[in-house]
């Protein structure tokens, strides 16, 4: 399963999966663009087994619906790819009335892989194959506020960064693939789940900065990725074999590498977990 492929890197990565013959379940906000993306990949390969369920991250209901939704079909669950994102956009709310970056990019991610984590651990054990949960992270994880996840102020305009919260979101997301791993190998379960940088690629991740990064990316050419470039790491962490059993790690260049002293902090991580579940039950109970 794929959250947010429908395109750029997250198409390029549903496209690679279809073609290992995986059937491939594209969760996707817009809907058109999803069953776009579907058209794109069975074009190129008739016998892909790709189908498109709508998802929209920034919201506990859909992810709630999507999940029940998923669960109806029984299918297994092998891998989960938690790649859908937004990126320095200005202060907004969700409308569970959590700052937009931080809702989107980590509470959305977080929630999701809950909800499917019995059925992974279901299809784990009964087809004796790894689970593998691979988020989508980056390099912007070191740059984000001070301590990390400003947990008292999580919401508040005042102090905002659009760049810094994003760093904050991915920060958040290599905790929580670390914290993952943890529970799992106090649990003795066979799912791994680890953080990738896919480097830097110009999206539609962009879009709140386009001018801005371009003038950036003509300076900095050498350091740019183009789309499958950018979905390799992502595709080796998710299926290569020689990363059996490897988990809690963080990947640039389909290389291990150390993410920031925050990102390897295990209180931190734990912190955040709490706190996460603390966050969505809060806002279940104000929408129910």
């Amino acid at each position: 399963m794929l959250a947010g492929g429908a395109s750029g890197i997250g198409l390029e990565t549903a496209r690679v999966l279809a073609l290992r013959k995986a059937h491939v379940i594209i969760a996707a906000r817009n809907m058109a663009a999803a069953n776009e993306a579907k058209q794109l990949i069975l074009k190129e390969d008739d016998t892909a087994r790709v189908d498109t369920l709508k998802l929209d991250l920034s919201s506990i209901a859909s992810i709630k619906d999507f999940a029940q939704n998923f669960i109806a079909l029984n299918l297994p669950l092998n891998i989960l790819i938690n790649n859908a994102g937004i990126m320095f956009c200005p202060y907004q709310i969700s409308e569970d009335g959590i700052e937009m970056q931080f809702a989107t990019n980590h509470i959305g991610h977080f929630l999701l892989t809950n909800l499917l984590l019995d059925t992974m651990n279901r299809t784990a054990k009964e087809t004796g194959i790894e689970g593998r949960i691979v988020n989508l992270s980056s390099i912007a994880h070191q740059y984000t506020y001070k301590g990390g996840i400003r947990f008292q102020k999580i919401n508040d305009r005042a102090g905002y960064s659009d760049k810094k919260a994003y760093g904050q979101s991915k920060l958040a997301n290599i905790l929580h693939a670390n914290e993952l791993s943890r529970r799992f190998q106090e649990e003795g379960v066979n799912i791994t789940a680890n953080s990738v940088h896919p480097g830097l690629i110009m999206t539609n991740l962009f879009k709140h900065s386009a001018v801005v990064m371009r003038f950036l990316k003509f300076f900095s050419f050498f350091l740019w990725k183009n789309v499958p470039q950018g979905a390799a790491t992502t595709c080796y962490v998710a299926l290569h074999p020689n990363l059996k059993g490897v988990t809690g790690k963080y990947f640039l260049d389909c290389n291990e590498m150390p993410p920031s002293a925050l990102a390897r902090d295990e209180t931190l991580a734990k912190k955040l977990w709490d706190f996460s579940n603390k966050m969505i039950n809060s806002a279940s109970k104000t929408s129910a």
